[in-house]
């Protein structure tokens, strides 16, 4: 929405956010980093297990009353290419709400990336909540290299920041 204004019809948009997105892509292209975004998505008249499902592209955006709830089988594929080439991945978020049984096939094509990337030699590291108990839920907790429900704790202590459990369970007495 924020970069290339695809209308994303009635799903969440977090704003502030939004405003971090060409920053960041700009630090990444000045480190040959490349950013992976979906293309397609699995839609949904509404946020419900039994909700009306239907598709969309990038092309034509998702409707006005409509959400994105899943990623499509163009972005599945555009993110199996990305992560079975990588060395180093780190999940943080599924791609779609996996708790919905017509929204869950992007999380478990994504793990199954990850299990593949794994046992091509790739380090897996798994961060989060609801991306734990993809990983639990659909059979992938014995064949990643770490599992943790610290998403956010996660996230904090790759940008450097000192954890306060941590912290404390580091100081020695004198």
């Amino acid at each position: 929405k924020t970069i290339e204004n695809v209308p994303i019809g009635n799903s969440l948009f977090d704003a502030p956010g939004s405003e971090k997105v060409a920053a960041l892509l700009e630090k990444a292209k000045a480190n040959n980093v490349d950013v992976v975004f979906p293309v397609d998505y699995v839609t949904a008249d509404k946020f419900d297990k039994d909700a009306n499902v239907g598709a969309a592209s990038d092309d034509g955006g998702i409707p006005d009353g409509w959400l994105g709830l899943d990623i499509g089988p163009k972005s599945r594929e555009l993110f199996h290419k990305t992560v079975v080439s990588a060395k180093t991945i780190l999940w943080n978020g599924p791609p779609g709400v996996f708790e919905f049984p017509a929204f869950a096939e992007g999380s478990k094509a994504l793990l199954a990336s990850t299990v593949e990337a794994a046992q091509n030699g790739a380090t897996v590291i798994v961060g989060g909540g609801d991306t734990a108990t993809v990983v639990s839920q659909f059979g992938g907790e014995d064949k990643l290299s770490h599992v943790s429900t610290g998403g956010g704790a996660s996230l904090e202590l790759l940008e450097g920041k000192v954890l306060p459990g941590v912290a404390e369970l580091s100081e020695k007495d004198a």
